[in-house]
């Protein structure tokens, strides 16, 4: 069988005949490396292997038993404690503090009496233990090594067997069995299957932190986030405190769940209760502004999404958002111009989400209509007011799910009022004046006069 070279995007995977400078899935420039072709050919699978053993979907199994870190908002991200023998990969920009994140986790660990591995391949270990002097954790009884060959990293793990493994990072690792530089999809790819199987085999924890892309993307092949068990994404400003530790995909637990962090001068803090500091400063209402309170996987977080409209001098006014998907906004003001009689024409608009939180569900919508139309206004909304709603393209208001957590989080924290669709469940709304409206003419109606 004749051996062909292939060539791989090491963005989004694509393979291809021959190289190119573009890569044509997903328009990145000189992403395309060369890939080693297999040493040998599939084998034949003539001779009988042996059965496996089958089991009914009845059939109960004990949940894994759980190692809890300490750390209330990790072991939240987790579904409620490290898991043995799992495969986690945890991405971010670079700076925003995985290393960081990961150190405290190993120092929590071990003194619960787990054993932690640290092995860096980025950072000599004179660096990492400068790290923990400023952080505080230099009592904690973690094994800290400083290699990037994988074969020796597998062999410590093997004679030192620890509970947990942390490798940071994955694009740093080398296989010598491959023909290829580290960091390349060939690398990153072997190394993460090595490191899986050895967690799955061993009964080994193991936490690989991954480099991203400047799309926010895990850098490397795909496969490498459909081969662990759970992948979670630390984001946060530059210039915000505050970081979210997010869960896109968890084999033991919910997906999409937060925890929230605040980064100071002794490393990162827990914040049990992130609703209270995304929504500081209040006291005063102000225009363009609107609280909204959202899902953010099992817990309700409320957030204040922040507008400012001003007269352009462009021939094409300016949008910018930060913390919202933008098409998601252009189609709003598109709405409030085609069902409302409200143009947003020549005029610049500036959307924020405070604190540098991400919101993603459609559930914002209402509140977003509402922090532009008092922006453009000059009206401030109550500042006792929450709302939230998704809305269609025919101006209706959706209701939207898990109505009744949203309100409880709105009625712990101090707020009297919500802005709701029609049809929304209320049933847990206590204490609360709740306005549910069937459409944005409504709700433009009754908050602004007629617009």
């Amino acid at each position: 069988m004749k051996q062909t070279t292939s060539y791989t995007c090491t963005v989004c995977g694509a393979a291809y005949r021959k190289w190119a400078g573009k890569c044509d899935a997903c328009g990145g420039w000189n992403t395309i490396v060369e890939e080693a072709p297999l040493s040998t050919g599939p084998k034949s699978l003539g001779a009988k292997g042996r059965p496996i053993p089958l089991s009914d979907l009845a059939t109960e199994e004990a949940p894994p038993p759980r190692a809890s870190s300490g750390i209330a908002e990790l072991d939240r991200v987790l579904g409620g404690g490290l898991v043995p023998a799992s495969a986690i990969l945890v991405g971010g920009d670079p700076g925003i503090g995985k290393s960081t994140l990961l150190l405290q986790a190993a120092a929590s660990f071990a003194r619960k009496g787990l054993k932690c591995l640290y092995i860096s391949g980025e950072e000599a270990s004179a660096q990492v233990r400068m790290r923990a002097q400023r952080l505080g954790l230099t009592d904690a009884p973690v094994g800290l090594g400083a290699e990037t060959n994988l074969r020796d990293i597998l062999t410590t793990l093997d004679a030192e067997r620890p509970a947990l493994a942390i490798i940071d990072s994955i694009q740093t690792m080398w296989l010598d069995s491959v023909e290829a530089a580290p960091g390349s999809v060939s690398q990153v790819r072997a190394a993460a299957h090595e490191l899986v199987s050895f967690a799955k085999r061993r009964g080994v924890a193991v936490i690989l932190v991954g480099h991203v892309t400047k799309e926010g993307q895990i850098a490397g092949p795909r496969v490498v986030e459909h081969m662990v068990d759970t992948v979670l994404y630390f984001e946060g400003e530059r210039g915000h405190q505050f970081r979210i530790l997010r869960a896109v995909k968890n084999r033991f637990g919910p997906a999409d769940e937060i925890g929230v962090f605040e980064m100071t001068g002794g490393g990162l803090a827990e914040v049990p209760n992130p609703s209270a500091l995304f929504l500081a400063n209040r006291d005063q209402p102000a225009p363009g502004s609107a609280v909204f309170s959202g899902i953010e996987g099992t817990r309700p977080v409320l957030t204040e999404i922040q507008a400012l409209v001003a007269p352009s001098t462009l021939a094409s006014p300016r949008r910018t958002v930060v913390g919202l998907d933008s098409g998601r906004v252009s189609t709003i003001l598109a709405v409030l111009e085609a069902r409302c009689g409200i143009p947003f024409a020549g005029l610049d608009v500036f959307l924020n989400v405070a604190g540098g939180l991400r919101v993603n569900e459609p559930a914002a919508d209402l509140a977003v209509a509402g922090a532009l139309l008092s922006a453009r206004e000059d009206v401030a909304m109550p500042p006792d007011m929450v709302l939230f709603g998704e809305i269609s393209l025919s101006g209706a208001l959706r209701p939207v799910g898990q109505t009744e957590n949203r309100l409880k989080e709105a009625s712990k924290l101090g707020f009297s009022q919500a802005t709701v669709p029609s049809q929304s469940k209320i049933e847990g709304a206590s204490g609360l004046t709740v306005r549910q409206m069937p459409d944005l003419t409504a709700f433009v109606g009754e908050m602004f006069g007629a617009g």
